[in-house]
């Protein structure tokens, strides 16, 4: 048996070759085009020694550019390694050397960061997309505007002498096709890796059972596209129905309602942050001509406020989900077929199971109706496992359930709702920023003594990092701007800390650890 996440775009392009794919600004590709592009460079990445099996990193905003890489990767055989565009080089380093990243394919516009990050790894770096400033400065979401002293100096994978590929290779259900970086709270990131079927199946999931989508839509891509929800959601399941996807770089509630009326979008995915400010920017101008249909929210939990608001100002009904990055992502989701129920991400999406289970270690003990526990999942959507982390993994699956870390509740109509995260995560704007990885880069600074890093409440971003911070002299403590400036050099734009607290002491618990819980009751959020 074979199967390929590739047939996603092979498929449409022989069903629907005519039928737009992708609009990229002035740009409309249809999937005949854009499965022509992505064969040509697998065929490019074929002559450059890639092979089935290897690894390939890409880095690429939100262009007509990162499907046709992703793809390529795909149709070659290979495996595709997004790289968090909002990471500083070293960060990137590190995904480049824990993947074994064969080459490194980066946007022309972040070819000076892509071509650090693959120097410190030790790999080559190639060129993709336009070489001469095509792009928007900043288009994408939090990437730094293109640095004219790189523009051309990477050689170009699309001037690479190589005979377009046929078709894509064979592989099987099993095999990896995407390893996605996510983190733990104990530190560095780790590669959760998704599997053919994993993806394919969600991407089916998505599109025929969870959010009903048809080849009649035109879905506003705003979420950035190395994002296992903008891959999926956005990205894979628009192309299995044979839809349009408008492509939008750096999200802007003003431009993203223009492109709404401007292509007619039906369909919107989102965090709760870029809702909110929707919701405010629709205030304000009052759009005439939306379309909208339907608005998916994920990422975070969606304020009660901000749903009716959207529904109010955009016309759209929401429906909230669930998922993580080891479940494809979708696990849950508010769906037409069993109605919404505000508050709640709605049921479990076809052929996967959740469960409360007792939160802690050992056999898995699911618990009755209406208990509060850990969320657990099993289906086609959770992962193989983290790459080189079998310890990591075997601490993530009990019984063949997938433990999420997350608390939550089933009723007896079989709606989830989270109820809150046993893991320490913040969530900021969508993005996750792990503490620890922070706390181990601010103590580095010669002025902290001990440091530690929690989430508070943020009207925008959803939560806003915060370091509290005991100075290694107490007389001579360092200034709060002082340590986000030097945490800003060294840490992924959506990491480091706005808000700084000098404090005399941690609040400790009994086996000396550190009790955020309590911080985040006493700390106050800074003003905005």
């Amino acid at each position: 048996m074979s199967l390929s996440l590739a047939c996603i775009l092979a498929e449409a392009a022989r069903r629907y070759p005519d039928r737009t794919a992708v609009i990229d600004g002035p740009l409309h590709e249809t999937y005949a085009e854009l499965w022509a592009g992505a064969l040509a460079r697998g065929g490019a990445l074929t002559a450059l020694g890639v092979r089935p099996g290897d690894r390939v990193a890409l880095m690429v905003p939100n262009t007509v550019e990162f499907p046709r890489a992703y793809y390529a990767v795909l149709a070659a055989g290979a495996v595709v390694v997004p790289v968090h565009l909002l990471l500083t080089p070293a960060e990137a380093a590190f995904v480049l050397q824990d993947s074994g990243a064969r080459l490194l394919l980066v946007d022309h516009a972040l070819a000076g960061a892509g071509a650090e990050a693959a120097w410190l790894a030790g790999i080559p770096a190639i060129g993709v997309g336009a070489a001469t400033g095509q792009h928007e400065p900043g288009a994408a979401a939090g990437t730094p505007d293109p640095d004219p002293g790189w523009q051309g100096v990477l050689p170009r994978l699309e001037e690479t002498a190589a005979a377009p590929l046929r078709s894509y290779a064979t592989r099987q259900p099993e095999d990896p096709a995407v390893l996605l970086y996510t983190s733990g709270t104990t530190g560095r990131p780790k590669g959760a890796v998704l599997t053919q079927l994993n993806l394919v199946m969600n991407a089916v999931v998505n599109a025929f059972d969870a959010n009903d989508v048809t080849p009649d839509d035109v879905v506003l891509g705003c979420l950035p596209l190395f994002h296992a929800y903008g891959q999926t959601v956005a990205m894979n399941t628009t192309f299995r129905v044979g839809a349009t996807l408008v492509l939008m770089g750096r999200f802007r509630p003003e431009q993203a309602l223009e492109l709404m009326v401007r292509h007619r979008a039906t369909v919107f995915h989102g965090v709760p942050t870029m809702y909110a400010a929707l919701v405010e920017a629709a205030a304000r101008s009052r759009p005439e001509g939306l379309a909208l249909r339907m608005c998916v929210s994920g990422g975070a939990a969606l304020p009660l406020a901000v749903l009716e608001d959207v529904e109010e100002h955009l016309g759209a009904p929401v429906f909230e989900g669930y998922g993580l990055s080891e479940t494809s992502p979708t696990a849950a989701v508010n769906q037409p077929h069993f109605g919404r129920r505000a508050g709640t991400v709605g049921h479990r999406v076809w052929g996967v199971e959740v469960e409360i289970a007792r939160p802690g270690t050992g056999p898995l003990e699911l618990l009755p109706t209406g208990g509060i526990g850990e969320i657990v999942v099993r289906g086609h959507n959770v992962f193989a496992g983290y790459h080189r982390l079998p310890e990591a993994t075997a601490e993530a699956m009990a019984d063949g359930w997938l433990r999420t870390g997350d608390l939550g509740t089933l009723d007896a109509d079989g709606f989830l709702t989270v109820v809150d995260r046993t893991k320490d995560v913040v969530i900021r704007g969508g993005f996750n920023v792990y503490p620890s990885e922070v706390e181990d880069v601010l103590l580095r600074h010669p002025a902290i003594a001990r440091v530690a890093v929690i989430g508070l409440p943020h009207p925008r971003h959803g939560e806003e990092v915060c370091a509290v911070v005991v100075p290694a002299d107490p007389a001579d403590p360092p200034a709060p701007s002082e340590i986000t400036a030097w945490a800003s050099e060294r840490l992924g734009r959506h990491k480091y800390p706005r808000q700084v607290e000098i404090v005399a002491e941690l609040p400790l618990g009994p086996s000396l650890k550190v009790l955020k819980r309590e911080l985040r009751r006493t700390v106050t959020p800074a003003a905005n």
